[in-house]
């Protein structure tokens, strides 16, 4: 990093700053807070959805899979269609209830014993998951971009995540989910230009797209977007290279589980002024998920066939390349000086864009779904004071964390963050989609329907950290552990459904729940009110993403 980089960097911080300084002035209400008011335009809306989902973790560890893993990551980069979803059919529910939380949705739709399941699972699940991965891996680019600048790369490390973690709970606890918006606006800006900058960079270095194919082709089988359901000499269910069929039950599941239900990622088209800029906000939204494969992913290729020509040399380890490693050497390695900053700069943004999201839905959580159930009746100013402190809270346990997730995360973070997510989905997307289309699921149902899928997937990370603790190397744990992830989300969601069906039934002589939150049970102001929320520019820009998405599919599926 020369003088040039710290100015660019520096500049970005001062004017990010100026931003959470000026939300901070508007905070007087839990609906400022928590929601901004409920006055953010469709571009915000979309751009914080975007910038919310691209964090340090993200760019580190999908590069890094492209170098070693091909296009198999693609897949969950391909979820622009499951953000149609959550515009046409999720948004208009939410937002028409009136809620400011999920787990909210949940017990106005059942009933508080969903509630408090939902909350105490999500709060556990950001601190422990998403909160520590982005740390870590914002921290790995500090650690290869300033080896030596703190003394040791180690030093690098520590410094980078604790600086960026104390900084964004500051401007989260400071401006609430508004200085979010609008700072995460200008976080997607420069986290675009920034990665297009290596792509293009890295491509004429290389010789061209063309080059890149012909180098990739000497490999096909470890970069292509589908992978065989069976490996010769490994079982069908031990196959952990992403086979094409577990890829296609899994990812739906998780990806309408993060972008459909999750209050990290629904919190902000609750924020819209209207529905139709929650829609809007949405399909903007899906429209810039199409590219972080070009921005990201392709930069993992990229990387791997320059490593393979000599032109640059990427860290390796004991299994070959480091893949947490390839984005933050492409950028000390191919960046000019001045373009090195700005991307550093994205870097920054996309790691506190991420962590800024999670500490104000962790305090959102806490403060609405929690704390004012325990303490009712308070003063408006009294529960954002509660909301900033269970941030400075969440700040701490991330800190806290994040030696444990250091020794934790030996593979890539983004394979380890899917295979995590992959276990905790299953049930939530199971209680909203049963929840939403079938009026007869009742409380009882999706009360025992969240419990046992929770306990299933908790119970197979559990037996995975004592096989890989003990290095137990064979038996009916071993058997458990090496089954595939992406399988095992799929009966963990048939498993789910099933349990929420039959104890529905059993018990709904007992409860009946006509609470006008499923399709079945709109009354027809409801319908006219819904469909006057969109025109044909929305199904144009519907039409666009699902083109988009297909054409992608296509040609990712020949290309080599």
């Amino acid at each position: 990093m020369e003088n040039l980089d710290w100015i660019v960097v520096g500049s970005y911080f001062i004017l990010l700053g100026s931003i959470a300084w000026w939300a901070s002035k508007k905070q007087n209400s839990t609906k400022d807070y928590f929601l901004a008011g409920r006055h953010a335009a469709w571009f915000i809306v979309g751009a914080s959805l975007f910038a919310s989902n691209i964090g340090s973790e993200h760019i580190v560890g999908l590069a890094g899979n492209g170098a070693t893993s091909g296009m198999a990551m693609a897949h969950y980069e391909l979820h622009a269609w499951i953000m149609v979803l959550l515009a046409w059919v999720f948004v208009p529910f939410y937002y028409k209830s009136g809620v400011y939380t999920m787990p909210e949705f949940l017990e106005k739709r059942f009933d508080a014993r969903s509630r408090w399941t939902l909350s105490i699972v999500s709060l556990i699940a950001y601190i422990f998951t998403k909160v520590s991965v982005t740390v870590y891996a914002g921290a790995l680019v500090f650690m290869t971009l300033l080896p030596d600048t703190f003394g040791s790369p180690d030093n690098a490390f520590w410094v980078g995540a604790i600086t960026t973690v104390i900084l964004t709970g500051i401007y989260t606890i400071m401006g609430g989910l508004r200085a979010v918006l609008y700072t995460e606006v200008l976080q997607a800006i420069i986290l675009i230009i920034g990665s297009c900058f290596i792509t293009f960079i890295g491509l004429d270095l290389l010789g061209g797209w063309s080059e890149l194919k012909l180098i990739l082709g000497e490999n096909k089988e470890q970069f292509e977007l589908w992978r065989p359901i069976v490996q010769e000499g490994i079982p069908w269910w031990k196959n952990n290279d992403f086979p094409w069929l577990g890829i296609m039950i899994a990812s739906p599941v998780v990806g309408i589980w993060y972008w459909c239900t999750d209050q990290y990622i629904v919190q902000r088209t609750l924020a819209a002024r209207s529905l139709k800029d929650a829609r809007r906000g949405a399909l903007w939204g899906g429209f810039l998920k199409i590219w972080p494969i070009f921005i990201f992913l392709i930069p993992g290729l990229i990387g791997y066939a320059l490593h393979q020509k000599g032109l640059m040399l990427l860290p390796t380890k004991v299994e070959g390349i480091d893949s947490d490693q390839v984005f933050p050497t492409m950028v000390s390695t191919l960046l000019p000086i001045g373009l090195r900053g700005l991307v550093v700069a994205g870097l920054l943004s996309a790691l506190m864009s991420s962590l800024a999201s999670l500490f104000n839905s962790c305090a959102t959580l806490f403060t609405l779904d929690i704390y004012s159930k325990l303490k009712p009746n308070k003063s408006q100013k009294h529960y954002v004071s509660v909301g900033r402190l269970a941030t400075s809270i969440v700040v701490i346990c991330g800190l806290i964390w994040i030696p444990i997730m250091k020794a934790m995360a030996g593979g890539g973070v983004y394979k380890y963050l899917q295979q995590v997510q992959g276990y905790l989905a299953p049930p939530i997307t199971a209680v909203f989609l049963l929840g939403l289309f079938w009026k007869k699921t009742n409380s009882t149902g999706a009360f025992f329907g969240l419990i046992s899928g929770f306990i299933l997937g908790i119970s197979k990370l559990l037996i995975e950290a004592i096989v890989n603790f003990n290095s137990i190397q064979s038996g009916v744990l071993k058997n458990i552990a090496d089954f595939n992830f992406l399988y095992y989300s799929g009966i963990l969601f048939l498993i789910s459904v099933i349990i929420m069906i039959v104890t529905s039934l059993l018990t709904q002589k007992e409860e009946e729940n006509d609470c006008g939150l499923s399709y079945d049970t709109l009354t027809e102001e409801d319908k006219k009110e819904i469909r006057e929320s969109w025109n044909y520019w929305d199904i144009l820009a519907t039409v666009v993403i699902l083109g988009c998405v297909l054409g992608i599919y296509l040609y990712f599926s020949y290309w080599l």
